[in-house]
């Protein structure tokens, strides 16, 4: 596949770019990281984290899950996972609700390199984590997002960029409909998925007993704007992916409190 630098630091850098929450965003230029270009799932790590996130942390912080829409993740092929961010249990609760214990399949997260230090980082690298550098943009993420893909796995990127606490949808950054036409333009009949995914708290800052509720939506089909201007069709499937998202927030009511996570597995 060839990928210009100009494109793979554009790409990167819409990904990646900052939230409009400096506080929610990560340390200062100074702070050394590893930067891990390349992700991995433990074979004995990700089952223990599942069965204990599952069946104990998740159970025991928050106050009522409720799921919908799993029916629309597929079991196979390349899916990129689109969630709205409103905390970092996000990254908990997606795989909660999405992960091996529903769909049979692990996640690769693409995060922040600032969020792979220490205990937190030891855990990203190990369950399917890689690290990319908005400043330093490199090539070999970018293509091994799109190995990820071509091997039918399924990768989370947060469109937003950032968390945002607000309850709305804020502006997508078009790195995630970049890359997924790169990768879809490059190997014809891949089929990649793009599934949106709405997240919402009971509080902005979520504590002991918040109650969550997730929306997951129909998927976009890439290969339906694979066709003419790369530019022009990243807009248009980010339009559409924004436009999906509003709507899954659309749908959310007033989440009742209760002394136990739900979860409808699909």
């Amino acid at each position: 596949m060839y990928l210009t630098r100009q494109l793979v630091a554009t790409i990167m850098i819409e990904l990646n770019s900052s939230s409009d929450n400096p506080s929610d965003n990560l340390t200062s230029d100074n702070t050394k990281v590893a930067h891990i270009t390349t992700s991995q799932i433990s074979p004995w790590l990700s089952p223990l984290v599942y069965f204990l996130g599952g069946h104990f942390l998740m159970p025991f912080f928050f106050g009522r899950i409720r799921v919908t829409g799993q029916e629309n993740i597929p079991k196979t092929g390349p899916v990129i996972l689109a969630p709205t961010h409103r905390a970092r249990w996000d990254s908990l609760l997606i795989p909660y609700a999405t992960g091996r214990c529903v769909t049979g399949r692990d996640l690769r997260f693409m995060v922040t390199i600032t969020e792979c230090q220490g205990l937190q980082g030891w855990f990203v690298r190990r369950l399917g984590g890689f690290s990319v550098d908005p400043k330093h943009p490199s090539i070999k993420t970018l293509r091994h997002s799109v190995e990820l893909l071509e091997h039918g796995e399924m990768l989370v990127i947060y469109p937003e960029g950032g968390i945002f606490r607000d309850r709305k949808v804020h502006s997508l950054k078009p790195g995630i409909a970049r890359l997924a036409l790169s990768a879809e333009s490059s190997h014809p009949k891949l089929d990649i998925k793009i599934i949106p995914i709405s997240i919402n708290y009971s509080q902005p800052y979520p504590t002991w007993g918040t109650d969550v509720s997730i929306h997951i939506g129909s998927p976009l089909e890439v290969a339906n704007y694979a066709r003419g201007s790369l530019k022009q069709n990243a807009k248009r499937l980010t339009g559409d992916l924004a436009i999906a998202l509003k709507k899954l927030s659309h749908q959310e009511s007033e989440v009742i409190p209760h002394a136990f996570a739900e979860i409808a597995n699909g």
